[in-house]
């Protein structure tokens, strides 16, 4: 027993830089995640945004954090990340492709955090979202981890990934309301006609 316990204490003495390095890294992580989120739930109810979206927005951010610590800690640990380099070279490219590219599933996640930061995405808000020359409108009654849910003039469900949604070109609270989804051209066809009538 007593050669365990001193086997243990020398452990501790050759590791005591390696132990308090982990203890700041991990009071580190639980201040930035006292931090970050109530500023996400303040940000989510200014948008007036639905619990799960909260939820959500909580996961994926303590999921994210928690990752990058453990990095961090098996950095300290020693853990050999150069023999690691291509590989991480390749997730590294993988990762980035796959959090802004507009065809990946992930970039969604990402383009969510900005929907949720910024002010013109709040709930209730009507937009229009342009797509060339076709366009898709109605209220923002939800946003979620993948997409965005409107509803339209008549009730409509329509659910639009939230990567797209950043990458378009989005009217807010627009003065007329087209209460359709379609072609832009249709439209300056029937405001001809009514100027012509």
């Amino acid at each position: 027993m007593d050669n365990t316990f001193a086997a243990f204490y020398n452990w501790i003495e050759l590791n005591s830089s390696r132990l308090v390095i982990s203890l700041v890294i991990l009071s580190a992580y639980l201040v930035i995640r006292r931090l970050i989120i109530p500023k996400l739930q303040k940000l989510i109810e200014r948008d007036r945004l639905k619990n799960k979206t909260l939820k959500d927005a909580v996961f994926s951010l303590n999921l994210f954090i928690g990752v990058l610590a453990f990095l961090f800690i098996l950095f300290t640990w020693g853990f050999n990340f150069g023999e690691l380099l291509a590989l991480s070279t390749g997730l590294v490219a993988i990762t980035g492709v796959a959090l802004f590219a507009n065809w990946s599933i992930l970039s969604n996640i990402t383009a969510f955090f900005i929907l949720v930061a910024h002010q013109s995405y709040q709930r209730g808000n009507y937009i229009r979202i342009i797509d060339m020359d076709n366009y898709i409108e109605g209220y923002i009654s939800e946003i979620n981890l993948f997409n965005t849910r409107l509803i339209g003039e008549n009730r409509e469900v329509i659910t639009y990934p939230n990567n797209l949604l950043i990458a378009r070109p989005v009217i807010i609270n627009p003065r007329t309301r087209h209460v359709i989804t379609g072609k832009i051209q249709d439209l300056s066809q029937a405001a001809m006609t009514d100027g012509d009538g």
